[in-house]
């Protein structure tokens, strides 16, 4: 009896001191990477968001500058009430257009981009671009740049990813493309539903370098825009395409998807 309780006393002092060394030995390899980051001068935070690229949603501007932007997806029955209102209004904005969009409404593209609006891709078939190999994501947006070129003959600069999906490869991949990856940093919700004078209500909380999203077809748009570009204007705002409103050297984007340039003197 006596030594099977030596053998358990034994075992216990065996597992406590086995626990002991593993304590230990995770002690020790935190205490080595937190001297590598004080050596570094990095935190671990720091670290991650070093690797997380980021997408502009907006832009530090002094000028008042805003974007109005416009998704085309689905539908066009609105689209030539909305660039009529520009006109009449004397504003231009930034339409992203779905690769299938541009080439069942050639004409439309065409007189977008001819009435001074800019144009960017909002890939070739709409989907969720992180779901997609490296491959396919180049697909996605040569096809749409291919039929928006084909119908305008302008350069293609900007990618609003679908459903505002994105991760490091989608903007890498628009990146070595050429194109600026944009999202927004104001939403209509327009696409639900909304009346004119809500989806006004939410587009007029925009501030300078502000990026403000809208869809071509939702219900209440064209009841809305008046509203929104006279009240855009009254707050001292002025209206410019995302291409415009970004920058194309010596900028960062900062952990909240602000665009800045790096010195001090912005436009």
């Amino acid at each position: 009896m006596m030594l099977k309780q030596n053998k358990k006393d034994v075992k216990n002092e065996s597992a406590k001191k086995a626990g002991l060394k593993s304590k230990f030995g995770l002690l020790s390899l935190l205490v080595l990477i937190f001297v590598v980051l004080v050596v570094l001068n990095l935190t671990p935070i720091a670290i991650v968001v070093a690797t997380r690229k980021i997408p502009i949603y907006c832009v530090e501007r002094t000028d008042n500058a805003v974007a109005l932007t416009f998704d085309a997806a689905w539908g066009a029955d609105k689209t030539e009430q909305i660039l009529d209102i520009c006109k009449k209004n004397d504003v231009k904005v930034t339409f992203f257009l779905v690769g299938f969009w541009t080439e069942k409404y050639p004409q439309l593209v065409k007189r977008i981009y001819d009435e001074g609006h800019a144009i960017g891709t909002h890939s070739e078939t709409h989907p969720k671009m992180t779901t997609l190999s490296l491959s396919k994501q180049a697909e996605e947006l040569n096809g749409s740049i291919k039929k928006i070129v084909d119908v305008t003959g302008g350069k293609v600069r900007l990618f609003r990813p679908p459903f505002g999906d994105y991760n490091n490869s989608v903007i890498e991949t628009a990146s070595g493309l050429g194109l600026s990856t944009i999202q927004w940093s104001v939403d209509s919700l327009d696409w639900k539903g909304l009346s004119g004078r809500d989806i006004a209500a939410r587009v007029l909380k925009a501030k300078a370098g502000d990026i403000i999203l809208c869809h071509n077809n939702s219900d209440h748009i064209v009841d809305a825009l008046p509203v929104i570009i006279q009240g855009l204007k009254d707050k001292g705002l002025k209206l410019v395409t995302v291409e415009e409103l970004i920058y194309y050297e010596n900028y960062y984007v900062d952990h909240t998807g602000k665009q800045i340039k790096n010195n001090t003197n912005v436009d």
